[in-house]
């Protein structure tokens, strides 16, 4: 299974759970299985993290972070427009495109090999949303596209602080 992260998944541990400058075994681990071609983030979702100014933008700037996590694909706007008009509207405005972000093209990465790929994201399911206001998880299902939460990948790819002593 080839996980791909949405911005929000980096952006939620980085502030609430592992904190780049405290624990750090986190953000190996990650450039670890990136390097195993478990977790890939598209280049999409890392330009947005980039344009941070915290930690979490210098970590994303890295070349290590890059070579490792960097999904090796371009999206094609046939696809993106297409998950556009399916999954939140054919008639958004130039307001609602702003507002759905980059996600479309996160969808579109993973709609390519359903049965291989699944979107990691913290946003929740919220069914009754519509439009520009769809989350990530519905926009999948809407597609029959898989995703989970982080705590799923946490424990799908068995991370623990003291994972280099596995290897």
């Amino acid at each position: 299974m080839l996980y791909l992260l949405d911005a929000n998944v980096l952006i939620d541990a980085n502030r609430d759970y592992y904190p780049i400058e405290r624990i750090p075994e986190f953000w190996e681990w990650l450039i670890n299985v990136g390097n195993n071609e478990n977790v890939k983030i598209p280049i999409e979702i890392l330009e947005e993290l980039k344009e941070g100014n915290d930690n979490l933008a210098k970590w994303a700037k890295q070349k290590e972070v890059s070579s490792a996590l960097l999904l090796n694909e371009e999206a094609k706007v046939s696809v993106v427009s297409s998950i556009i008009n399916e999954a939140y509207a054919p008639d958004l405005t130039d307001d609602e495109v702003v507002k759905i972000g980059r996600d479309p093209f996160l969808v579109s990465y993973a709609i390519k090999d359903k049965s291989n790929r699944s979107i990691v994201t913290t946003e929740s399911s919220k069914p009754r949303r519509k439009r520009a206001n769809r989350h990530v998880p519905d926009v999948c299902d809407s597609l029959g596209v898989m995703w989970c939460n982080s705590f799923d990948l946490l424990k799908d790819l068995d991370f623990r602080t003291n994972w280099k002593a596995k290897i």
